[in-house]
């Protein structure tokens, strides 16, 4: 939530930075940003900018060819620095979103997995109040209306097929916190799940599922439909649209003679009827799969995301996702049961990083963790871009694309690089 004017006035000083300006998938060299009481005051060529208008404005140094970037917003983190959010505690939550902050990734859902549902339910009252605060941009919850046959990290032993009684208690639990859920549209039920996810603002997300392409398709466009009607009312954002978890992981390998999701997803992202989520960490996909999908769908249509768990910022070693045993080994997580991977090390500039060495080009790798995923939200016009009015989330990168400074809501965070606790 944005404050008064007169309340960001009071808390946030004004800041100058120079640079690069990556944003709305554009690069334009040679452009100021202009901070002052947590917005965004100018954004755009240095030689349409006057100083004079910000006296007393403190002008940040920057590296030589440093690059200024709206600050990331990830939709599928279960935490970093040794917190989970799965386990519901409050001080380890905290210190997950404080590192997740530093590192650049300024708006995020924190992402819930398959657990019992007094568990689910305790977790969504802790985070509730994250979001309430204004801390995470609410929750993902990825299960427990998930595919048996395509569980990844999930524990198969709290799969159900979809429960209006409890995805309504979720729902509630989560007191407005609840932006979107993970699904297997095959499921007996899915279609009543839609429309009660839809009713309360919750964007539908297609994932770890089984099902014929078909099935997934038109689950998907059903799902379309009905946020379509839900951002008439109000419901949703403008350009808000169902999305894809973690396309290619946790659903069959796309086969020449049985395509399954995987070619509804690409099809219907291609189309503009969905995003379709990339963990783009060099980990879950072969790089020139992201690239694949980038040159297929546009980078409109994708989101990447880092799926990133407790271990992210912290050594190789062993960790919990849920009520799951992880092992981290070269920073690949697995579950030590079946050697299954268990979510993400990287933060999503890594995941970014990692992108653009793909080949894919800097400014589409940004709006794919900027303004893609701010779409998704409806908080387009708040985050996810570089421009006059909005909340000046901002991340500065030198040439190599190494964190250098981020600001979110006009303030400047600490040192990235301190050590994660």
């Amino acid at each position: 939530m944005i404050l008064p004017i007169e309340d960001r006035e009071a808390a946030a000083p004004a800041y100058i930075l120079r640079g690069a300006l990556i944003t709305d998938g554009d690069c334009t060299p040679g452009c100021v940003v202009a901070v002052n009481g947590g917005l965004i005051a100018y954004a755009g060529p240095g030689d349409g900018f006057d100083a004079a208008h910000f006296p007393g404005a403190e002008e940040l140094p920057l590296p030589p060819g440093s690059s200024l970037l709206p600050g990331l917003v990830d939709l599928h983190c279960h935490g970093a620095a040794g917190g989970g959010f799965p386990a519901g505690n409050d001080r380890a939550c905290r210190a997950a979103v404080d590192f997740l902050h530093r590192n650049g990734t300024t708006s995020l859902l924190a992402s819930l997995v398959t657990a019992p549902e007094d568990e689910l339910v305790g977790s969504l009252g802790v985070l509730k109040v994250l979001a309430a605060e204004g801390l995470i941009a609410g929750v993902h919850c990825e299960g427990p209306f998930l595919s048996a046959a395509r569980s990844g990290a999930q524990d198969p032993h709290w799969l159900r097929a979809p429960d209006p009684a409890l995805l309504r208690r979720l729902v509630a639990a989560a007191g407005g916190a609840l932006r979107t859920m993970t699904y297997a549209p095959e499921l007996p039920g899915a279609g009543e799940l839609l429309r009660i996810l839809t009713d309360n603002g919750v964007i539908p997300s297609l994932g770890h599922t089984d099902a014929a392409a078909p099935v997934a398709a038109a689950s998907l466009a059903e799902a379309a439909d009905l946020i379509r009607g839900g951002a008439a009312s109000g419901a949703f954002g403008p350009r808000a649209r169902p999305t894809v978890t973690h396309l290619f992981n946790g659903m069959p390998p796309l086969h020449h003679r049985s395509p399954g999701p995987a070619a509804a997803c690409l099809r219907l992202a291609a189309a503009g009827t969905v995003v379709v989520e990339l963990v783009g960490d060099g980990v879950h996909l072969d790089p020139e799969t992201v690239r694949m999908v980038f040159d297929l769908v546009g980078a409109g249509g994708i989101a990447l995301v880092t799926d990133s768990m407790a271990a992210t910022g912290l050594p190789d070693g062993d960790y919990e996702l849920g009520p799951a045993d992880v092992v981290v080994h070269d920073g690949v997580a697995t579950l030590r049961s079946n050697g299954a991977l268990a979510g993400g090390t990287a933060t999503l500039l890594e995941v970014v990083r990692a992108t653009i060495a793909a080949g894919v080009s800097p400014a589409d790798a940004v709006a794919a963790a900027t303004l893609v995923p701010a779409r998704v939200l409806g908080l387009e016009a708040e985050i996810g871009a570089l421009r006059a009015g909005m909340r000046a989330d901002i991340i500065a990168v030198d040439p190599g694309f190494d964190l250098v400074a981020v600001l979110r809501g006009g303030r400047i965070l600490p040192d990235h690089r301190r050590a994660a606790r």
